[in-house]
């Protein structure tokens, strides 16, 4: 930290006090959501709960777009993502509580239905969080998505974006 503000005056203000706090804030940001990736998977059960996270993850962002897209009407949040719909984002939940259902009867966690669905339901809103402020940290910065997993559709960095919002919370709710 020391270094980087020193390089605003080395470097006569092109580097300024703004560049610090963004490159500042995103490494404590990345840095604590793969800890919590770390501890995932060093837990009892890791590679297992390290994979319905994932799965939930996945699912959510792809039940979202698919059901979205078949009926979709109201825009979810239109200045930062205009194609994400209300419709489509209560989809992306219900398809990733039936999926983690799915997951966690041919890998038991250990997790009573109901544990499982509310679960599932609270890790699904906090990665569609965490997505879409993704998009809002690309308009603001006016880049383009890193990849796409679903043509014209999102970037690799949203789903790494849902995953480090994801598994902080998953850690509070006592998952690992």
């Amino acid at each position: 930290m020391v270094l980087l503000l020193g390089l605003t005056i080395v470097d006569s203000n092109r580097f300024n006090f703004e560049d610090v706090g963004v490159i500042a804030i995103t490494s404590l940001y990345v840095g604590q959501g793969f800890h919590y990736f770390l501890q995932a998977r060093a837990s009892e059960k890791g590679l297992a709960l390290v994979g319905l996270l994932l799965v939930i993850i996945w699912i959510t962002d792809s039940g979202a777009y698919l059901v979205g897209r078949t009926i979709g009407k109201h825009p979810l949040y239109k200045p930062i993502s205009p194609n994400k719909t209300i419709e489509g984002s209560v989809g992306g939940v219900v398809v990733a509580i039936l999926a983690a259902l799915l997951y966690t009867s041919l890998v038991p966690l250990n997790m009573s239905w109901i544990q499982i669905v509310i679960m599932s339901g609270l890790l699904s809103i906090v990665g569609q969080i965490g997505d879409l402020v993704e998009s809002a940290y690309k308009r603001f910065y006016r880049v383009k998505d890193s990849g796409t997993i679903l043509p014209g559709h999102g970037g690799i960095l949203d789903r790494f974006d849902s995953l480090l919002f994801v598994l902080p919370i998953a850690y509070l709710i006592g998952l690992f």
